[in-house]
């Protein structure tokens, strides 16, 4: 994967087909690409993610994109323990 900069703004937006009562997102703004990427795997809820996607100067990465950036050893936050 080439050079990814986590430290760059970030917007996820939703799936547009997607549609529940319970549980949905809106379209969120990030001060950096790692939040946004944490927020995505982390917080939302796997059907969620999706039809996601996220945007980091001017790239688009889809739902697997946004779990790779996660997986990458370059990802520079701590992740989530594996309950």
């Amino acid at each position: 994967m080439a050079a990814f900069d986590y430290g760059a703004q970030a917007e996820l937006f939703p799936t547009r087909s997607w549609k529940s009562r319970r549980r949905s997102f809106a379209y969120r703004r990030f001060a950096n690409a790692a939040e946004a990427v944490r927020f995505a795997i982390e917080e939302l809820p796997s059907e969620l993610l999706l039809g996601a996607y996220l945007e980091a100067d001017e790239v688009r990465f889809d739902g697997d994109g946004i779990r790779k950036l996660y997986d990458s050893a370059e990802y520079p936050l701590a992740r989530k323990k594996a309950a």
